[in-house]
């Protein structure tokens, strides 16, 4: 069953229910406070199934935040146009903005006076012009910059250029800490990374809606590495064999007689989860993004450093839906089918393969349930299935396939352009994704 999408569903119902109406900065809401999301991974990842979500542009911006990228041209180049209106906004209300392209207003037939850059005509600049996107396509030190580099204020020396030392702020790669704390310290209560770096917010085109994540580990049972074996098919063991060695001496302890036959095939031997904290959510827009995006960085981790995805949580501070998405939410929330619309899903070929004669017009409700009919509109399917290819991952051995996986050079290898394509384009897939068509809703920028 699908619980993910009945949970987003009843929280959009919550929201009407108990919303209280808000004027904000980008538009009217309503707004309720302190709710949560809680997932369990062996149900499947977590893309919703009540709407078709662009699940492209998702992996795309947690790889730019896994690069510590804070410039949106390695969004538009793969794509993903998220941030568009935010780097346009940066742009037009900057002052060097002004200085830069007022002077270069274009005069109409009519004499009247229009800006130089559209927002259409921005971006395709930033596409097309590498000095033009480096100089306004950077959207200051939002969640890359402080997942990979948080500065600390501290000056240090970098190196010498043969005359003079050159000296620049220290900064912390929280990603890298957290890699390594789980290989060494996996019971640690300080496996966090934030993004709130107060010193900072006013350096950011946007403070951090999603400010911060904690992971969190524990030992996996032997039946539970079983379980684990059994999902990817790794031939591990004989059960018939097993149990007469077992009969043949009473006192055998069998959990560890499986842990050291799980050893033998590098079964993982700690489950992991992943509990993000937000302060502001865009319920019908951001909320499935951001649910799927921390699904994937549990996945990522967790491959990375051979542990089982467990559990994923969010917690949820001012949660609201814009007024411009309340039709749209409703319709995504469903509806009780009618009779004569479910007598119209069940097709005559059907009909046919339990009656003989007749058609589906005299059903019952109950006739209908026979053939697992939906009783409602948006009736969510079940989740689909995230395959990650790790065969050119870097690995201990230093030779791909061979080994261990290397966390920290994986991690490191976000900034490799290839590693990234291969990412997009293969090595990160679903499966058995379906879903009811997209609903489109306004950007609340």
């Amino acid at each position: 069953m699908n619980n993910l999408d009945k949970q987003y569903q009843s929280l959009l119902q919550d929201i009407f229910d108990n919303g209280v109406k808000k004027e904000t900065r980008n538009g009217g809401t309503l707004s309720v406070f302190g709710r949560q999301i809680r997932h369990k991974m062996s149900e499947g990842f977590p893309l919703l199934t009540t709407k078709k979500m662009a699940w492209k542009s998702i992996v795309t911006e947690l790889m730019w935040f896994l690069r510590g990228d804070t410039n949106i041209k390695f969004l538009v180049d793969n794509g993903c146009h998220i941030w568009d209106g935010d780097a346009y906004k940066n742009y037009i209300y900057n002052p060097d903005y002004k200085s830069e392209n007022y002077s270069d207003l274009i005069s109409s037939q009519a004499g009247q006076l229009v800006k130089y850059q559209t927002q259409e005509d921005f971006i395709n600049k930033i596409k097309t012009d590498d000095e033009f996107a480096k100089k306004w396509g950077d959207l200051g030190k939002i969640y890359g910059k402080q997942w990979r580099s948080w500065g600390t204020g501290e000056n240090v020396t970098i190196g010498h250029n043969g005359l003079h030392t050159l000296v620049g702020e220290k900064v912390i790669d929280q990603i890298s800490i957290l890699i390594n704390d789980l290989k060494t310290n996996p019971d640690s209560r300080r496996l966090m990374v934030n993004a709130w770096n107060v010193g900072k917010l006013d350096q950011m085109v946007l403070p951090p809606c999603h400010y911060g994540f904690q992971v969190y580990t524990r030992e996996l049972s032997a039946s539970e590495r079983i379980t684990y074996k059994n999902t990817k098919q790794i031939n591990l063991l004989d059960s018939n064999e097993l149990f007469d060695f077992i009969k043949s001496n009473v006192s055998i302890d069998l959990d560890n007689e499986v842990h050291k036959e799980c050893d033998k095939f590098n079964i993982p031997t700690r489950a992991i989860s992943l509990m993000w904290n937000q302060r502001s959510v865009d319920t019908f827009l951001g909320l499935p993004f951001n649910i799927a995006s921390y699904g994937l960085l549990l996945e990522i981790i967790a491959k990375s450093v051979n542990m089982v995805p467990d559990e994923l949580i969010g917690n949820l501070g001012d949660t609201h839906l814009y007024l411009n998405h309340v039709e749209q939410a409703k319709e995504q929330i469903g509806r009780e089918l009618d009779l004569d619309e479910r007598r119209e899903m069940v097709t005559q070929e059907m009909f046919n393969q339990i009656y003989n004669g007749g058609d589906s017009n005299t059903l019952s409700h109950s006739e209908i349930d026979q053939w697992n009919v939906p009783t409602r509109t948006r009736e969510p399917y079940t989740l689909p299935t995230l395959n990650i290819n790790t065969e050119f991952w870097p690995t201990e051995s230093g030779e791909c396939g061979i080994g261990l996986l290397d966390a920290i050079k994986i991690f490191n290898s976000f900034t490799n352009d290839n590693f990234c394509k291969c990412l997009l384009e293969e090595d990160i897939q679903l499966s058995n994704y379906r879903s009811h068509e997209k609903i489109k809703a306004p950007l609340s920028n």
